[in-house]
């Protein structure tokens, strides 16, 4: 069995289905989704709905992203947030407002079952954007963090990379865990890159919501698969950008 990490979407549906063409994922498989299912491109609906149907027919891991919280608060509440309008948003509420509001409920329940962060029995650890705590994720004050830190990929990227978890000065929140999966920050927001490596840590988060592509990592082999560049499947529009 293999576990694969899929990074962030961003409403990039077609490309998630050319993705997974690509890297033959079968049933055997364990699909773990870090998070930012929405916002971005045009069929944030119609992403949310194939995601409900691997979850029915696959064995798939699901992370909530900063932008999948944003999502449901406004699909609760109805408050427009001008940040998130601004930053996907947008298209977003355009695609919802298409649909029954039967849909509504239907992805509510989706949003409301995401997990904060997943830990395998190999110690790996996989969230969408970081935590803070020195002792781990267990010891995270709040939950928003998950989702929304990004000094974690900061620091790992300031690391020397000599440095090795051995090391009195190696960051304490890195001894915890034998390696770390996030998305959030993008390693590149202008062309098709690779998923990048700090320290432990594996950034998978390749720019699907701007000119990048979609990214899937073999969290054992590290080998990877991409979609062509996401923006390629939605002519005429401009996602994040």
């Amino acid at each position: 069995m293999r576990t694969l990490v899929v990074g962030d979407i961003h409403s990039g549906m077609r490309a998630l289905e050319q993705l997974l063409v690509k890297a033959e994922v079968s049933t055997d498989d364990h699909l773990i989704f870090l998070g930012d299912y929405v916002d971005g491109w045009s069929t944030a609906v119609e992403t949310v709905d194939f995601l409900i149907y691997l979850k029915k027919e696959f064995n798939c891991t699901f992370i909530r992203g900063n932008h999948d919280e944003l999502c449901r608060e406004w699909l609760l509440t109805k408050k427009e947030n001008p940040q998130w309008l601004a930053h996907g948003g947008k298209a977003t509420r355009d695609s919802y407002l298409g649909v029954k509001k039967e849909k509504w409920e239907e992805h509510l329940e989706f949003y409301a079952q995401l997990q904060n962060y997943h830990l395998d029995v190999n110690n790996r650890l996989y969230l969408h954007a970081g935590y803070t705590n020195l002792k781990g994720v267990d010891y995270e004050y709040f939950h928003q963090t998950f989702y929304w830190d990004r000094t974690l990929w900061e620091m790992a990227q300031a690391l020397n990379p000599e440095l090795n978890p051995e090391d009195e000065n190696f960051p304490k929140r890195l001894i915890h865990y034998k390696e770390i999966f996030i998305g959030h920050t993008p390693v590149s927001k202008k062309e098709q890159v690779p998923p990048k490596n700090r320290a432990n840590i594996w950034n998978v988060d390749t720019g699907a919501a701007f000119m990048g592509a979609l990214t899937l990592l073999d969290a054992e082999t590290k080998a990877f698969w991409q979609s062509d560049p996401v923006h390629t499947f939605y002519e005429g529009e401009t996602g994040r950008n």
